[in-house]
């Protein structure tokens, strides 16, 4: 064994032996119980993060833990590969977004293998391969033609120049993030899926999982299940023209409170609603109006913070509880997408309204009223009026004044249903599940479109409809619908000329389903292998971060439903237990320049002053000595220059290091902050423990370890065993019910420090340390594999950690036949004691006060009182 620890010569070589033996290779085995740990997958962004580094670490820990307690373990890994990143990088370089993602999974694929984690590389796949994608395009087809999918038309950002649909993170005040061109909202065809048909499912199914509560609540939110009533307004006959259908006679509105129904001052319709239309025609101050209501973006974020404008219809409506007339105005902040593209204002106990009201001069009505002591109604405290349901009554609402609010909801909504102006509806804030995206980097649509018989699915034995890999996109339109060797094609139906589908499927298709292909990746007869879906089920442990609470988990359950539903998967859910990992934060650094813009610097180029609670009091930049500002502590990015490369980390300490100070400085869920003292520590502890198994082979052979009676052991190597075996407990249940890390890494340095404070010389005591050192390697391994499988095979040469069983705290080792106790003197340290175990309380106090520490502290004084912490202390009060 070489006297200092080198991670550089005995990290590759563990990862060789782990690679020769194919230990992380799964299999079905149904004499084992199966743990199938998911971590979620990286895009394939050129190099990994901190973020990555964390994410993995912890489902490693937990895979590791598992494997030495007997489960068949499964931890596979992929790319979630296709997406814009890859197509702003193409247009950069001047590179096949194709060629940039494959050299990227290339060296990431290098990066994670550097850090050894317990991966089954053989079911890697890319997302972006059309061995891949083309289960997903014929799962499409399918949904497409039992009516999951459907075809309509759907509002988007539309960038003029570049003739492409933006993303709303690509909308910047209003304008194309590349073009700078003012954003058009434009109506396009789109496919859909049928998500809202799934709402209550996924509402009530999350009540069964074993998730956070912050992420369950996330998604109740975002689904927003609400009762409420459809209400109809009457049009007023002087209203009509150029109205036809059910739009000359009514428009209606959803609202949850029809108990303030006679508080609406006026109606707000979208700019695409067929009212504001009509009431357009030969008026060009409103269509202009409308036009400038379309363009922007459509994100609801970008709707709750922008100024609300309107303009009035001359047009209006009749309030169906007493005929009032309601003008209609068009509104910025109404989408016709959502509901009917319409709501009744109540300036007098909503905010948005009564900022409308207020920047227009409407009319502001109260309608309800505090059952509490409170100052006089002000519309402006509208959370004061509105939101306490209990303690309110009606007022100025005729028959139904003095009704709270349950009993107004119900009076209100009989009466509006025996006038047939209203009926009791159940809404949901999810809306259906747009994907197409006028882009190039992502799965083909399977449809052909004919003049003949209209949107055709591609038939199973043509697919896949494979993606050119060829292509550099530059930035206008997606390159596919310029391309007629792709588009150009025959009906599969009539065999006449068609035009294949040039829109791509939105990503998150790729990641909803990609938990179950790690199944059987090279299955050939569809998503998943039958009898690995029936084997491995749903992923027993899923870990990621909280930013995907709700659209990536949402998606990959509704996935899982449907595929549930046509037989794929035997689950209804895709993810038994999740943890959500916290964010990698470091401080941050700049200097102001005289037009407000920052200059950020890195961390490690930066000279800090500490006060003497290493507080940081100032910092210079080192390049020029000058100071810079100590911004607040941040997530690791690009754009504070605050990140750390792991690669540079596990070149400069090793991968161990790294694993252990990310498992070590926070628990996982919470937020861990970056600290190169941090790391630092966290290397020197591991060149102890290097150091203590060399010291102990220095003095000998390895032996056996020990095990039977401990009569003939002495108290110090009773006491060190005791240490040892609750330990084992200890970090037993940190690394499975608890999953709390970094105290299971505090409770084995506690157990070596008492290891090297115990006289180990004699045979029994080399038993017990060859016992106390073997245990802590298998205890370590899940968190530093490398260098505990090193040092193991010097303790036991030729073995190997993962053919270990997990160590099992002995009983016996636990009883204790004396127990030191701390001794106060008016809560201040000033003794130890060791008395018997079963020691009564009087046997205790009287042990306390003849200790020397006691003596000392009390002479010449009375004990006022004697308190006694069972197996821990004894404060003397004097």
């Amino acid at each position: 064994m070489q006297e200092h620890y080198q991670p550089s010569l005995i990290e590759p070589a563990a990862q060789k032996k782990w690679a020769d033996h194919h230990v992380f290779n799964a299999v079905e085995d149904s004499s084992r119980p199966k743990f199938y740990c998911l971590s979620m997958f990286p895009y394939p962004s050129g190099k990994l993060h901190m973020g990555h580094v964390r994410n993995y670490t912890i489902g490693d820990v937990r895979s590791r833990f598992k494997r030495l307690n007997g489960f068949n373990v499964m931890q596979p890994m992929g790319w979630d590969a296709f997406g814009m990143p890859a197509e702003n990088a193409a247009m950069e370089n001047g590179v096949a977004p194709a060629k940039w993602t494959y050299e990227n999974i290339d060296y990431m694929r290098g990066q994670l293998k550097s850090l050894g984690f317990a991966i089954d590389w053989a079911r890697e796949f890319a997302t972006c391969t059309p061995e891949y994608y083309r289960w997903e395009q014929l799962f499409f087809t399918k949904l497409f033609e039992k009516g999951v999918i459907y075809r309509k038309n759907g509002t988007v950002n539309w960038d003029p120049v570049d003739q492409t649909v933006l993303a709303n993170e690509q909308v910047i005040d209003g304008r194309g993030w590349r073009s700078g061109a003012l954003i058009e909202k434009r109506e396009i065809p789109m496919y859909y899926f049928r998500i809202t048909d799934y709402a209550e499912q996924l509402l009530a199914d999350l009540d069964e999982l074993d998730w956070p509560e912050q992420v369950k609540t996330m998604q109740r939110n975002w689904i927003g299940k609400s009762r409420g009533m459809q209400v109809r307004f009457q049009v007023a006959e002087d209203s009509k023209q150029g109205l036809s259908g059910e739009y000359a006679d009514y428009l209606q509105v959803y609202t949850t409170r029809p108990d303030t129904l006679l508080g609406a001052t006026y109606v707000a319709v979208a700019a695409e609603h067929p009212l504001a239309a009509a009431a357009a025609a030969g008026q060009p101050e409103l269509q202009a109006f409308i036009a400038e209501c379309k363009s922007g973006s459509v994100a609801e974020a970008d709707m709750a913070t922008m100024e609300k404008k309107g303009m009035p219809t001359g047009r209006y409506v009749l309030n169906p509880l007493n005929g009032e007339r309601l003008e209609v105005w068009i509104a910025n902040y109404v989408l016709w997408g959502y509901g009917d593209g319409a709501v009744m204002a109540v300036p007098g106990h909503d905010e948005r309204d009564f900022e409308f009201a207020n920047k227009y001069g409407l009319p502001v009505k109260q309608v309800i009223e505090s059952t509490l002591p409170q100052p006089a109604y002000n519309p402006s405290e509208w959370q004061t009026w509105y939101g306490d349901k209990e303690h309110t009554r009606l007022i100025n609402s005729g028959e139904f004044d003095g009704l709270d609010f349950q009993a107004a909801f119900n009076a209100i909504g009989a009466k509006l249903q025996s006038l047939n102006a209203g009926a009791l509806k159940t809404q949901y804030r999810l809306r259906d599940w747009g994907i197409s995206r006028q882009r190039y980097w992502g799965c083909p649509i399977p449809i052909v479109h004919c003049d003949s018989c209209g949107d055709v699915p591609v038939p199973a034995e043509q697919l896949p409809v494979v993606l050119p890999e060829d292509v550099v996109p530059d930035g206008s339109g997606s390159p596919l619908a310029k391309m007629p060797e792709f588009y150009e094609t025959t009906c599969p139906h009539c065999g006449g000329p068609a035009r294949r589908e040039t829109d791509t499927m939105d990503t998150f298709m790729e990641s909803s389903w990609y938990q179950f292909r790690y199944m059987s990746p090279q299955f050939e007869g569809g998503m998943v292998e039958p009898a690995a879906a029936q084997y491995w089920q749903a992923a027993d442990q899923y870990i990621g971060g909280i930013e995907h609470a709700i659209l990536h988990l949402l998606y990959a359950r509704f996935f899982t439903k449907l595929m549930h539903e046509e037989g794929i998967v035997p689950v209804k859910e895709p993810f038994k237990q999740l943890l959500t990992q916290g964010m990698v934060v470091c401080g941050t650094f700049y200097r102001e320049q005289a037009n407000g813009r920052r200059d950020w610097f890195n961390p490690s180029d930066i000279e800090l002053s500490l006060d003497e609670k290493g507080r940081p009091t100032s910092a210079i930049l080192k390049a020029d000595g000058q100071p810079v500002t100590i911004g607040g502590i941040e997530k690791m990015s690009k754009s504070r220059k605050n990140g750390v490369d792991p690669q540079a980390l596990i070149d400069a300490y090793g991968a161990d290091t790294a694993r252990l100070f990310m498992m070590f400085a926070s628990p996982p869920e919470q937020s861990l902050e970056w600290s190169d003292a941090g790391v630092e520590g966290a290397h020197r502890f591991l060149r102890r423990l290097w150091r203590t198994v060399y010291e102990f082979q220095k003095q000998g052979a390895p032996v056996a370890a020990f095990s039977g009676s401990q009569d003939g052991l002495s108290t110090a190597l009773k006491d060190l065993r005791f240490k040892l075996h609750s330990t084992i407990a200890k970090v037993t249940d940190d690394y499975d019910r608890r999953q709390q890390f970094n105290t299971a890494i505090a409770a084995v340095m506690e157990l070596l420090n008492q290891y090297d404070k115990t006289d180990t010389a004699d045979e029994n005591g080399r038993a017990v340390a060859q016992e106390v050192l073997e245990s802590v390697m298998v205890l370590l391994w899940p968190i530093v594999p490398h260098i505990c499988e090193t040092l193991w095979a010097v303790l036991r040469p030729e073995g190997k950690v993962w053919e270990q069983g997990w160590p099992k705290a002995d009983p016996a080792a636990l009883v204790q036949t004396e127990i030191e106790m701390m001794v106060q003197v008016n809560g201040k340290l000033r003794d130890k004691i060791t008395v018997a175990a079963d020691a009564d309380q009087a046997v205790i106090e009287a042990a306390a006060l003849a200790s020397a520490g006691a003596q000392k502290f009390t002479e010449g004084k009375v004990a006022k009182k004697i308190i006694v912490v069972p197996k821990r202390l004894v404060n003397i009060v004097v």
